[in-house]
């Protein structure tokens, strides 16, 4: 395996667990700020966008995880090693993900690719003349389908597609996430997710029901509850096989990268397709022994994580040579 893409974590920080959560709680990004900007849906609602910007013409999308925001550090991270490098960045956040709650009465799930979409279009009206994707977990699902779909007309303006940690079977990793060992992780989606659920009672309560909440004990239950039914599926195994990357994979005609760790406590033997993928031109699969979920730390002096690194390298393999500024 080549120097850069392998991933070798931090000697006294090894392990799934600390690997995933270490990252989360304690990194800061303080120095980069972001331009804000609301953005309306095709369908009435709107998504919160932060832009970071220093008049490039090439774009990185990035979509963050579960539960997560455009604040995450991991998020910000990413967006800072392609600010430093000449590219701008866009972190959106997902509906009811951001500082507002939005006003319709879907929130958001692993298969939201219109959302995407509209965060596609928003970027190629400016004028980006190149458009990379970058997405972790959940947000690495929504990308992969997105760019996979058979009735999907890609932008050309889509130079390739960036994923980690990917629960590409969604079935097999929400049951992952049943197990006694992802227990903590699990109850804070869950205790987040039912948040939501009572603001969005409190916004259509002829709608969306609280019957039956307070016995929802996992992922998987809610999804049956509450993710599928609201999003126009019939419960969570309906949703899960509509909306698994792993299905839209074959469709995928440009440059993708997809990396998920060994180690990576959120994920099942389904979500390592290496025989299906070896078939499939278009995608380069790793899975280094280290990483955790959405991890990938490194302590140097740049500040940047291997994942971060690992995205810039690839990207810049799939961009032309030229990124003149916006016009």
């Amino acid at each position: 395996m080549s120097e850069i893409n392998s991933y070798a974590p931090v000697r006294f920080l090894q392990g799934p667990h600390l690997e995933t959560m270490i990252p989360g709680l304690f990194r800061k990004l303080k120095k980069i700020v972001p331009a804000t900007e609301k953005v309306n849906t095709p369908d009435g609602d709107f998504l919160q966008l932060d832009w970071y910007l220093n008049d490039s013409s090439t774009l990185a999308i990035i979509s963050h995880g579960l539960e997560g925001s455009s604040d995450r550090a991991y998020m910000k991270g990413m967006a800072k090693i392609f600010i430093d490098n000449n590219i701008d960045a866009l972190c959106w956040n997902y509906r009811g993900c951001g500082s507002e709650m939005n006003i319709k009465p879907r929130l958001y799930h692993s298969g939201a690719t219109a959302d995407l979409d509209t965060v596609v279009k928003v970027a190629a009206e400016k004028g980006y003349a190149q458009i990379i994707l970058i997405g972790f977990s959940l947000g690495g699902n929504i990308t992969l389908k997105y760019v996979g779909e058979e009735e999907n007309k890609l932008s050309p303006l889509i130079k390739a597609a960036i994923t980690f940690s990917v629960p590409l079977d969604l079935a097999a990793g929400s049951r992952e996430l049943l197990k006694p060992y992802n227990w903590l992780y699990s109850r804070r989606f869950l205790r987040n997710l039912k948040l939501k659920v009572k603001v969005k009672h409190q916004q259509f309560p002829e709608l969306i029901k609280l019957n039956g909440l307070q016995e929802v004990n996992n992922l998987w239950k809610f999804d049956d509850l509450y993710t599928g039914p609201i999003h126009g599926f019939i419960d969570a195994e309906d949703y899960y096989y509509q909306c698994s990357a792993i299905r839209y994979l074959e469709g995928i005609n440009i440059p993708c990268l997809i990396v998920n760790a060994k180690n990576d406590p959120f994920l099942p033997a389904e979500c390592y397709p290496v025989e299906l993928i070896e078939k499939l031109p278009h995608i380069v699969f790793e899975s280094p022994e280290h990483g955790g979920h959405v991890g990938f730390m490194e302590l140097n002096r740049e500040g940047y994580y291997w994942s971060e690194k690992r995205a810039l390298a690839f990207a810049n393999l799939h961009l032309t040579a030229s990124q003149d500024s916006l016009s």
